[in-house]
């Protein structure tokens, strides 16, 4: 979940930093595209970061670094932990999430997509600063709103609907047409790459996550790594107690954002292989107060950045 959709006191000087920290890299070359030119032939793994610190603190590791930009989105490639990448940021929402992947796609040899970025927690087991990496990513915001009659909720006789409604709102599979395939296919969840799940198992116990951020703000746990388990996404920043609950309930998510299963799903479409990293920053108004997102957006960012940097050494260089 990018909570930064909507207004959160502090959240605008936050991004603004973020965004304008990537101007620490004017000096990069620079190469604009036609908007239907292929630019590069390296396989490469696409890294897409949904906040711009996650990005900066990536890119000022990259080797050999190059940049183009394709349609106003700024492409970083070059060598980080050993492989060929291209960085880039998602966008806000599944919307821009799915245009940008897709443009990658378009645009470079992409052979496997890491997404990192923050999240709200849905599973009560969870705390802030813990990184998830799901299993398996559905759009769960992707429904019927129901008409209502004297005998309940009338749903629409072509869709499918895999799980529970909260009043109204039924979430429903989505049609998906794939490369390769002769028809299109209905599926609510779009799973993550196995190969790279078994690097992401191999490395958990690895890392270390940090508890407190620069300014003295500490948790009360040390953050965790917990692999598994289903994430969705959906176009909704989420603060709500009894969302989050029939969240965590019908769909046993442990944690939701507005990016990943997009990004999922695109990949899917254009099988290439898929894993998401996110990192708790915030409970999706599962906490005793207010939200903390901005207090711990730093720090959960820095964790998802750590733990893609992990994931990569975890698989190993290039040959």
């Amino acid at each position: 979940m990018m909570p930064a959709c909507r207004f959160i006191p502090g959240a605008r000087e936050i991004l603004i930093a973020g965004h304008g920290a990537l101007l620490l890299f004017a000096a990069v070359p620079l190469r604009s595209a036609d908007a239907h030119a292929i630019l590069d032939e390296t396989p490469r793994i696409a890294i897409i970061s949904a906040f711009a610190p996650e990005l900066t603190i990536l890119k000022r590791e990259l080797e050999d670094a190059s940049e183009f930009t394709v349609n106003g989105v700024v492409f970083s490639t070059g060598t980080l932990e050993g492989h060929e990448v291209v960085l880039f940021l998602s966008g806000i929402s599944v919307v821009n999430a799915a245009m940008t992947t897709q443009l990658a796609f378009d645009h470079f040899a992409i052979r496997d997509v890491v997404f990192s970025g923050i999240a709200g927690g849905v599973d009560p087991g969870l705390n802030i600063g813990d990184v998830v990496i799901a299993e398996r990513w559905g759009q769960y915001l992707e429904m019927l709103f129901a008409r209502e009659t004297d005998d309940g909720w009338a749903t629409m006789p072509f869709f499918e609907y895999p799980y529970g409604h909260l009043g109204m709102m039924f979430p429903r599979a989505v049609t998906v047409l794939r490369r390769g395939a002769e028809q299109p296919e209905t599926r609510f969840w779009f799973t993550v790459d196995e190969r790279l799940l078994a690097s992401a198992r191999s490395m958990a116990d690895r890392v270390a996550l940090r508890r407190c951020t620069t300014e003295g703000s500490c948790l009360e746990e040390t953050p965790r790594i917990v692999i598994g388990g289903s994430g969705v996404s959906g176009s909704a920043f989420v603060d709500n107690a009894a969302f989050r609950t029939w969240t965590y309930q019908t769909f046993d998510a442990r944690v939701l954002d507005m990016e990943s299963a997009a990004v999922a799903h695109v990949a899917y479409a254009n099988d290439i292989p898929f894993i998401g990293v996110r990192s708790l920053s915030d409970l999706a108004g599962g906490g005793a107060g207010a939200n903390q997102m901005e207090v711990f957006l730093g720090l959960a960012a820095d964790n998802a950045t750590a733990v893609v940097k992990a994931l990569l050494r975890e698989m190993g260089e290039d040959s």
